[in-house]
């Protein structure tokens, strides 16, 4: 088994039955999780259900399709992984435009929770960010050779989900633990078995595309309304990029452990039941998590876990001197933060004092209730 043994010991429980935590403990450790949208299937209870809610989860074997081609597993006691939001317009999602040659990663974030369990760092990472890409399998079998200066989510479109593993885990250095994915119509029903998420917009937001129109004001934001701000690019002011939709996904995010804490999901059990449904139906995991005891397994080991203790930030960027439509990595700045990652530490302020993704606006349009 060698490092997937290792990895796999640290994240499952042992199995046994313990003393339940308090609401308010259950209930900060998904709303930590909830800072990236998707993981809102931890706690106990679920047993009961335990084969429906196993045949909803879809895994993807990331370690087989990667074999040795990655960094080093190094087991200090922290945990990496990729969390990413799909934009596919198949199935459910066709209401959403049509696909131009596949599916992209709408939303990047790197989780680092570190050593202890009981802080983390998210990092998101621009869509249209410039990076090379490299070598990844593609469907049927066939290898696509990488390329230089590639928009970042299109290593999704291209080899899937072990693909925009490779490309992080190439730009970090740092080997990805876990892999998690939600897409537009999982999103959509995670916010409404959690009955809407109150925000309050500063300014009117209003974007056809994303299907979004909100007055000034305060709003219970159901999943389509949510899905149309996590989504918008042009409903505010700036200048368009992935960097202001940065801003308004983690104001939304703010709000969203906010209303996680507030529900009472843990005291309901018809309530948990739905969002545990709802959630295992939404994502798709890297194998060593599609299942519900995987899941209750890693969601124990993040207990400690409080959301106050979760800082997010963007990679450090820049406008790209080439093409001012595309962001690149500011090399000095973002090896800062990959360094603190690799090191198990803060990242520091000065990593991002000077980046693209710290000038911004759009952040200031929402706030929560």
């Amino acid at each position: 088994m060698g490092e997937q043994g290792t990895r796999s010991s640290r994240i499952r429980g042992a199995g046994k039955r313990r003393k339940q935590p308090s609401t308010r403990r259950r209930a900060a450790k998904i709303a930590a999780w909830s800072a990236a949208g998707v993981v809102l299937v931890g706690g106990g209870g679920l047993g009961y259900v335990y084969f429906k809610l196993n045949g909803n989860l879809k895994g993807v074997d990331i370690n087989a399709q990667l074999g040795t081609d990655r960094p080093q597993n190094v087991d200090n006691g922290s945990m990496d992984i990729l969390v990413l939001g799909s934009d596919s317009r198949a199935g459910a999602n066709k209401e959403y435009g049509t696909d131009e040659g596949g599916a992209r990663s709408d939303t990047a974030m790197i989780i680092h929770v570190y050593q202890g369990h009981k802080t983390a760092s998210v990092v998101s990472i621009p869509r249209d960010t410039l990076v090379t890409r490299p070598s990844c399998t593609v469907p049927g079998g066939k290898t696509d050779p990488g390329a230089r200066r590639q928009m970042f989510n299109t290593a999704y479109e291209v080899g899937g989900p072990a693909c925009a593993v490779k490309t992080v885990e190439q730009m970090s250095g740092i080997r990805m633990d876990h892999y998690i994915e939600v897409d537009f119509t999982g999103f959509k029903k995670l916010i409404d078995q959690l009955g809407g998420v109150p925000v309050t917009t500063n300014k009117p937001i209003k974007d056809d595309k994303s299907h979004l129109d909100l007055p000034a004001g305060k709003h219970t934001l159901n999943g389509e309304q949510a899905l149309g701000l996590v989504r918008t690019r042009h409903g505010v002011v700036g200048d368009g990029s992935d960097l202001g939709r940065i801003q308004l996904q983690q104001a939304f995010i703010k709000a969203l452990i906010g209303q996680v804490k507030s529900v009472g999901v843990f005291s309901n059990p018809t309530k948990l039941y739905g969002l545990a449904d709802a959630a295992t139906k939404a994502i798709t995991t890297d194998s060593d998590l599609s299942s519900v005891n995987s899941l209750i397994g890693f969601a124990n080991g993040l207990k400690g876990l409080d959301a106050s203790n979760v800082k997010m930030i963007t990679l450090p960027v820049q406008y790209d001197k080439a093409d001012p439509n595309r962001v690149s990595p500011l090399a000095k700045e973002s090896q800062e933060v990959w360094d603190a990652l690799a090191k198990d530490q803060p990242i520091p302020a000065s990593a991002t004092a000077g980046s693209a993704g710290d000038k911004g606006t759009a952040g200031g349009y929402v706030a929560g209730q």
